[in-house]
């Protein structure tokens, strides 16, 4: 009897608990997490652990560059994955579009620019609060699902429209897609996915595996 009702509350606790901590991981994850960091996420996921660190400090760097540079007429959030930065948020005029992108290519070491920025007002804390929690729906969406591995997406959702990032097969970003559009409060889908085929995919979790049994005990990753 007790069983039941915990299970059908499960993904809404899950929501809560990662909603809660987003704000926390996003800016301060190796300082706050440190070794579970490596330990885990890091064993997981489908970057090196090197570009992991490449992708922090991108995304640093390019966050200095951009905060406060259109004062209170702007906000920008910076997310980086596999040396890609996404721009997301909104600036003032299309001059400010255009700069926040030339901005962030100056940074050395990325590769590419998805520039999402919308021109308009900046949303309310009320809207970026509810983005977090629709930003945890989704990552509870994705553990729950069987058919995928949830530490391969990175998430960020920006005024209801959910931005889905990582290395993943067109099988796997096609199957995140329609459960992100299946979570309550999502506007809309946008992938920006670097694509691997199902080999390449096989290949990476061979290398992967044999990282985890080599691994000092406590620090091989799960799923």
């Amino acid at each position: 009897m007790l069983g039941k009702p915990v299970k059908s509350v499960r993904p809404w606790i899950l929501a809560a608990l990662v909603a809660s901590s987003a704000w926390a991981v996003s800016a301060c994850a190796p300082i706050m997490l440190g070794g579970a960091y490596v330990g885990t996420m890091a064993a997981t996921d489908r970057r090196t652990v090197g570009i992991q660190v490449e992708d922090k400090n991108i995304e640093l760097k390019v966050g200095n560059r951009l905060s406060g540079r259109y004062g209170d007429k702007g906000h920008i959030s910076t997310n980086v994955y596999n040396r890609k930065v996404l721009l997301t948020g909104e600036v003032p005029t299309e001059t400010a579009k255009a700069d926040a992108e030339t901005q962030a290519r100056g940074v050395e070491n990325i590769l590419s620019v998805v520039n999402e920025l919308q021109v308009g007002l900046p949303t309310s804390l009320a809207t970026r609060s509810n983005d977090v929690f629709i930003e945890g729906k989704i990552k509870a969406s994705l553990v729950d699902a069987k058919d995928l591995f949830a530490n391969s997406f990175r998430i960020v959702v920006e005024n209801g429209t959910a931005y889905l990032m990582g290395r993943v097969t067109e099988r796997e970003g096609k199957r995140g897609a329609e459960i992100a559009a299946g979570v309550t409060g999502v506007k809309k889908v946008v992938k920006v996915f670097d694509y691997i085929t199902e080999e390449e995919l096989q290949d990476l979790s061979r290398v992967k595996a044999e990282e985890n049994q080599s691994a000092p005990a406590g620090q091989s990753g799960a799923r």
